[in-house]
């Protein structure tokens, strides 16, 4: 599902909210934010419309997720696309370098920023299969990207509308443009597929015999 603007319909904003939330098990942080959602509480503001191509990107975000979860880290991947082309790769990898900001987003950010020999990717558009959250609208927001699309939806961290909305504080000096949604199915799929996959292992070796 994909939202691409203030007066999109309120209803399908909720629906979007509790389909992705309810893989975690969360059913009651989905009915709250929904809740909220109604109130005009957390309307985006920064919302834009699908552009073509956009799936596309985001079947490559995705492959580079399959490669974080073959590493044994959370699947998320995002690129960082200029002019229609790919300059900057990254997935999830805080596990294997011991590094609490190797997020895909940022990853990708650094690797774009070294192809081009810029820390302001100017123009730039980033594509990520999950909400990004703080840190990496931070970061997306210094790099001055100008669009950023994500796939699925983070109800305990995305800070583009499902816990705060970063994007739409008119008070910082450069307002990214934000796509909602696409391959949104697919991309939470793997994300509730990766922890349901974990909290069985979990339960298996809780059983095991000493």
């Amino acid at each position: 599902m994909i939202f691409a603007s203030p007066a999109t319909n309120r209803a399908a904003w909720s629906r979007g909210i509790l389909c992705y939330a309810l893989p975690f098990g969360n059913l009651f942080f989905a009915r709250t934010m929904a809740a909220m959602e109604t109130q005009n509480e957390l309307l985006p503001a920064a919302y834009t419309p699908l552009q073509e191509g956009d799936e596309s990107f985001m079947h490559a975000a995705l492959e580079l997720a399959r490669q974080a979860e073959a590493a044994g880290e959370v699947p998320v991947g995002a690129v960082v696309v200029l002019d229609g082309k790919i300059i900057g790769r990254g997935y999830n990898a805080p596990i294997s370098r011991h590094d609490p900001t190797a997020h895909a987003e940022m990853m990708a950010l650094r690797d774009a920023a070294q192809n081009i020999g810029n820390y302001r990717l100017v123009g730039c558009e980033l594509f990520v299969t999950l909400e990004p959250c703080l840190m990496c609208a931070g970061a997306i927001m210094h790099a001055r990207i100008a669009r950023a699309v994500f796939g699925a939806r983070d109800p305990k961290t995305g800070a583009c509308g499902s816990v705060v909305d970063a994007f739409a504080e008119q008070r910082l000096n450069h307002h990214t443009q934000v796509v909602v949604g696409v391959l949104a199915d697919e991309c939470g799929l793997m994300l509730s597929n990766f922890f349901a996959l974990r909290r069985a292992q979990q339960k298996a070796d809780q059983v095991k015999p000493a």
